[in-house]
């Protein structure tokens, strides 16, 4: 049988894509979770206006993100916390805190998109990269320095 995705779906293709599947999982599964369409002319038609709408869509995403990056790139963050000897900290910095210091600077950027593969533990100067859009990521200075 085939359909075409609605959606990108793991191991069986992307969205717009005309894909051949086993009957049963068509109607069984992609079908009533809206992850696909049957393959009729009409269907195929609405599926193209639907990716030429996504496609503006992503490249309008894209060219903000990578204005929001050029405001970021100069952007150095100081982060206060309590430290013990050897410039160890008692807690740690995560991806909230840095989320949040941005956010006191106007920068309203989820924590999420925040790449921080594992928590700041050490007082100095770090790089985070920051991940605007799928095609747009920027490398932040985060300064740790200790509490008084």
């Amino acid at each position: 049988m085939e359909v075409i995705l609605r959606e990108d779906v793991a191991k069986l293709g992307s969205r717009g894509q005309l894909v051949k599947v086993a009957p049963g999982y068509a109607r069984n599964f992609l079908i009533p979770k809206r992850l696909a369409v049957l393959a009729t002319e009409a269907n195929k038609n609405i599926v193209e206006q639907e990716r030429q709408a996504a496609l503006r869509r992503e490249a309008k995403e894209a060219a903000e993100a990578s204005e929001l990056a050029k405001l970021l790139a100069p952007v150095v963050i100081t982060i206060a916390q309590k430290a013990g000897e050897n410039d160890q900290l008692f807690g740690s910095v995560t991806a909230g805190d840095i989320a949040a210091k941005l956010e006191e600077q106007k920068f309203h950027i989820d924590r999420r998109k925040v790449q921080l593969h594992e928590p700041i533990k050490q007082l100095g100067e770090h790089t985070v990269s920051v991940r605007l859009h799928r095609e747009v990521s920027v490398d932040i200075k985060i300064n740790v320095v200790k509490e008084d």
